[in-house]
C-alpha cells in the first residue's frame, strides 16, 4: 500500500517513536508530510523513503575508507549465538564491547544503546542490524559482531525482515566522520548476497572475523 496516507499516531507506531517526536518533525520539516486541513498526514512510500535514508549509511567511494575491518574487530569480539529476542542478542554483544577501552561501565554502554534503540531501530534491512553509538571516553572505534543461528524476528527493522547479523559500532564523540566510514565499511561488504549467506553458515566466532577480515 505505497501511497496509504498515516497519521500521526501510524506514524508514531511505525517508527516505535512518541507522537510529540513526530509532531515535532512535522512542525520542523524534518520529515516528509502535509496537511489535510489542520491536521499532520504522511505518505507511507514518502516515510519509508526516508527512514531508508535516515538508518542506510551511505558509502563514499570518492576516496578510499582509512579503517579496514581488522582494525576494529578482533577474533574474541565476533560471536555465534542461538537467541530468541533482541534485548538478549544486544546485551550479549554490550557484554563483549564492555571492555573496550574507554568504556567506563557495562552499564554505561547499555544505556546508550538501548535508548539509540528507543529513537529508532537500528536493524537496516537484509537481515542486518547494525546498532552503534558514541561516548565521549572512547577515543578509538571498536566493533563486535554477532550472528544467530535463528532469525531474529522482535528486531523491528526498515524492511520487515528478521535479523541474523547484528554489528555493534562504538566510537568517540570526536569521531563521527570516523565512525560513518566504519558503518559504510560493513554495510559495503553485506550488501552482497553470497557474502551474507555465508557469513550466516558459520559456525564459531573464528569462522566470522575470518570471513569479515577477508573482506576489508
Amino acid at each position: 500500500m505505497q501511497n496509504e496516507i498515516m497519521t500521526i499516531e501510524d506514524v508514531a507506531k511505525f517508527l516505535k517513536v512518541s507522537e510529540r517526536t513526530i509532531y515535532d518533525w512535522a512542525h520542523k520539516g524534518e520529515i516528509p508530510c502535509g496537511k489535510l486541513g489542520t491536521s499532520w498526514r504522511f505518505k507511507r512510500d514518502e516515510i519509508e523513503s526516508w527512514v531508508s535514508r535516515k538508518l542506510t549509511p551511505r558509502i563514499h567511494s570518492a576516496k578510499p575508507l582509512p579503517r579496514e575491518i581488522k582494525s576494529i574487530l578482533t577474533p574474541d569480539r565476533c560471536i555465534v549465538l542461538n537467541t530468541d529476542g533482541k534485548d538478549k542478542i544486544l546485551n550479549a554483544l554490550i557484554d563483549v564491547c564492555s571492555t573496550l577501552p574507554g568504556i567506563r561501565s557495562r552499564s554505561e554502554l547499555a544505556e546508550a544503546i538501548f535508548n539509540r534503540e528507543k529513537l529508532m531501530s537500528t536493524g537496516i534491512g537484509l537481515g542486518i542490524a547494525v546498532p552503534h553509538v558514541r561516548l565521549s571516553g572512547v577515543k578509538d572505534i571498536g566493533a563486535a559482531v554477532a550472528l544467530n543461528t535463528t532469525p531474529i524476528v522482535d528486531y523491528g527493522s526498515l524492511d520487515g525482515l528478521p535479523v541474523q547479523i547484528v554489528i555493534m559500532i562504538v566510537a568517540g564523540r570526536n569521531q563521527h566522520s570516523e565512525y560513518l566510514q566504519a558503518l559504510s565499511t560493513f554495510a559495503s561488504f553485506l550488501k552482497d548476497e553470497k557474502t551474507r549467506m555465508n557469513l550466516i553458515s558459520c559456525k564459531t566466532g573464528m569462522d566470522v572475523y575470518a570471513l569479515l577480515g577477508a573482506g576489508s
